[in-house]
């Protein structure tokens, strides 16, 4: 069998993971697909940063690198996931949460329809029947309602828009103008995309193993509300020369090699 090419930066955004960095980051590693990996922690007031910068530090042979930025205040997974874009050197980029609740062992199922030729992006989708834990039935409501604004805006038909597992061809994401510093950012990629007719999505099933908020889960219904403002912003106040840096046409054509 051949190996499988590393092609993969994972855009990981922390804030407080001290207790399960490592182990994602243990599991990002091993992944055969993964070329880099980039950490941004969104001013910590634990010792994420120090799990990251040692991780960084130690360099093992057949291990993907590993580079550490820290933002001098907490702005939001937004605003850390903006900055790990901009890192970005990999022909392919994904969003990992640093909390366990997805499993890097899906990326070969995110990563197909890309390498296929199939898709520009793909989304990862915790209601397409994927394996996991049995959801909150309010969080599972609140972000099929999300989602069905979102659609209603964009006029694209996804299962889950809040879905962490997202990746993209890095022309791709490094092409948008995003803005938002909290969780927004979800709705907010999935309105500038939208406007890129040019482009193709796909939406395929993950594993999901949601935690709890005694065991660190951060978003609120606040959250929630915000969401529904960032779907009218993005959808109806920003215009497609206020969504891309470039035209597609003058983004080159996107190479595996």
């Amino acid at each position: 069998m051949a190996r499988t090419k590393r092609q993969i930066c994972v855009i990981i955004p922390v804030y407080n993971e001290e207790a399960t960095l490592k182990e994602v980051l243990d599991c990002v590693s091993s992944r055969p697909e993964t070329a880099e990996i980039i950490v941004v922690d969104d001013a910590s007031t634990d010792k994420s940063a120090e799990v990251a910068e040692k991780y960084s530090r130690e360099v093992k042979r057949g291990r993907p690198r590993v580079k550490t930025f820290r933002q001098l205040r907490n702005l939001g997974k937004g605003a850390a996931i903006r900055r790990g874009f901009s890192e970005a050197s990999a022909p392919v980029v994904i969003i990992q949460d640093a909390d366990k609740e997805y499993s890097p062992a899906d990326y070969p199922l995110l990563l197909e329809p890309i390498l296929s030729g199939k898709a520009d992006v793909v989304y990862g989708s915790r209601f397409q029947g994927g394996r996991g834990k049995v959801l909150n039935f309010r969080h599972m409501l609140g972000n099929k309602v999300i989602t069905l604004a979102s659609n209603f805006m964009t006029n694209l038909a996804l299962t889950d828009v809040e879905s962490c597992y997202k990746i993209f061809k890095k022309e791709v994401i490094q092409n948008l103008k995003l803005e938002t510093n909290r969780f927004g950012i979800e709705v907010e990629i999935t309105a500038k995309l939208a406007k890129a007719r040019e482009l193709t999505i796909f939406e395929v099933p993950i594993s999901y193993n949601g935690r709890t908020y005694g065991e660190g889960k951060k978003i609120t219904w606040r959250d929630g509300v915000a969401a529904f403002w960032h779907i009218f912003k993005f959808n109806v106040l920003r215009t497609k020369h206020g969504s891309f840096k470039r035209p597609w046409d003058e983004i080159p054509p996107w190479n595996e090699d």
